[in-house]
C-alpha cells in the first residue's frame, strides 16, 4: 500500500486534490484543513501522507499534510458507521488536537457540531476512542494522547507564534497533571530564554 507521496500540487479541488509524481497524477481525498495547508503550496514539491482504502467498485487514497492527522482519521475509521468520508467531514470540523481534546474531555455536545456527527454518532466516537487515542511523536515514536492540559498548552503557545517543533519538545516534558496557566507561564518564560 503507498504509505506516502512525494510530487508536485497540480490542482486543488472542493474535496481532493491532484499531485504530480513522477508524471503520474493522483488524485486524493482530503479534508478541507489539508486542501487548505496545499492550496498555500500550488507547484510546490511537498509529501503528502497516504491512506489507501480498497473496496469491491473503487480504490481511493485519502492524504494528509501531517502524520497526527492522518492517525486520527485512522483512529475514527475504528469506530462503528465511520466511513472514511465521514471521518474527513470530522476531520474538516477542526485541527487534530482539538478534535482530540473532545473525546479526551468526553464532550459530546461539541463532538456533534462537527460536520455529520449527530448526537449517537458522537457517543459511539468517545465510547469507542476516549483514552485510547495515540499521537504520533517526531521521529515516528507512538505516544499516547496529550492530556487535555497539554493540549491547550500547546494551542495556546503555538497562537503566541512558537513553532511546533519548540513546543512539542517544551510539553512533552511536562507533568500530565500540570495546569494549564502554570503550563502556559512556565512555555513563555522557557520558550523565550530560548529564542533569546
Amino acid at each position: 500500500m503507498i504509505g506516502y507521496l512525494r510530487g508536485k500540487i497540480i490542482e486543488v479541488m472542493n474535496d481532493s486534490a491532484l499531485i504530480d509524481v513522477s508524471g503520474v497524477g493522483y488524485e486524493i481525498h482530503a479534508s478541507s484543513n489539508t486542501l487548505g495547508d496545499l492550496q498555500t503550496l500550488l507547484g510546490n514539491d511537498i509529501i503528502v501522507w497516504i491512506h489507501t482504502h480498497v473496496r469491491e467498485d473503487a480504490l481511493q487514497l485519502f492524504g494528509f499534510h501531517d502524520k497526527e492527522e492522518k492517525n486520527l482519521f485512522l483512529s475514527l475509521l475504528k469506530v462503528n458507521g465511520v466511513g472514511p468520508k465521514m471521518a474527513l467531514s470530522i476531520l474538516s470540523g477542526g485541527r487534530p488536537a482539538q478534535i482530540q481534546e473532545m473525546i479526551e474531555a468526553g464532550n459530546a455536545k461539541a463532538l456533534s457540531g462537527l460536520p455529520k456527527v449527530g448526537k449517537k454518532t458522537a457517543e459511539q466516537i468517545i465510547l469507542t476512542l476516549k483514552g485510547k487515542l495515540v499521537s504520533i511523536e517526531e521521529g515516528g515514536v507512538v505516544a499516547k494522547a496529550k492530556s487535555v492540559a497539554h493540549t491547550q498548552i500547546t494551542s495556546a503557545l503555538l497562537n503566541l507564534g512558537y513553532k511546533s517543533q519548540l513546543v512539542d519538545q517544551f510539553v512533552s516534558s511536562l507533568p500530565a497533571d500540570i495546569a494549564v496557566e502554570d503550563g502556559i507561564r512556565k512555555g513563555f518564560q522557557t520558550l523565550s530564554g530560548g529564542l533569546s
